[in-house]
């Protein structure tokens, strides 16, 4: 998606990554709340074409979880809501770190998709088992809609760590990344 739409809006399709950009200094407070209600808007979309799709397999049962997030009994490896907390805060927090790296005007053109993509492939691997991988509030929010009651009722974690995470990753580049230029 990046190399397809980078150009166009910097491929923003996670509000903690477009907070963590604001924080990083790398994108403008008054573009903040329309990319988060686009970004939100649009995983609403995704989540009904997944949701006619899955439909129309025999047995679909949106109330098994529709990939949603979640901790304790809803975590697929049955982790608690901290272990859930500290692993979308951590991971969104790396993932900010590559984003800004991989994004520094320092760093090799050209290459950014190919780094920020296989970080958010080694994310996934490492916290589906834990929640089944946010790192994206309005990933989180566009499936959790349509299974409603316990997936909504926690999707307040995978707005809070995320978005932790992204400010973390900012504060945290801002001191790495920085340059004596």
């Amino acid at each position: 998606m990046a190399y397809a739409i980078g150009h166009i809006s910097g491929c923003h399709l996670n509000p903690a990554v477009s907070i963590g950009l604001w924080a990083g200094g790398r994108f403008p407070a008054n573009k903040l709340a329309p990319y988060i209600v686009a970004q939100v808007l649009g995983a609403i979309v995704a989540g009904a074409v997944l949701y006619v799709i899955a439909n129309g397999a025999a047995g679909f049962d949106v109330s098994k979880g529709f990939a949603s997030n979640g901790y304790d009994t809803h975590s697929p490896g049955g982790y608690s809501l901290l272990a859930a907390l500290v692993t979308e805060i951590v991971m969104t927090m790396f993932f900010l770190i590559v984003i800004l790296g991989a994004t520094d005007k320092r760093a090799p053109a050209g290459l950014a998709p190919i780094a920020i993509g296989l970080c958010l492939t080694l994310i996934h691997l490492i916290s589906i088992p834990v929640t089944n991988t946010s790192v994206n509030p309005a990933r989180s929010t566009g499936v959790a809609l349509f299974v409603g009651d316990w997936a909504t009722g926690q999707l307040w974690l995978f707005w809070v760590a995320p978005v932790i995470g992204a400010l973390l990753g900012a504060a945290v580049y801002r001191f790495i990344g920085s340059s004596d230029d």
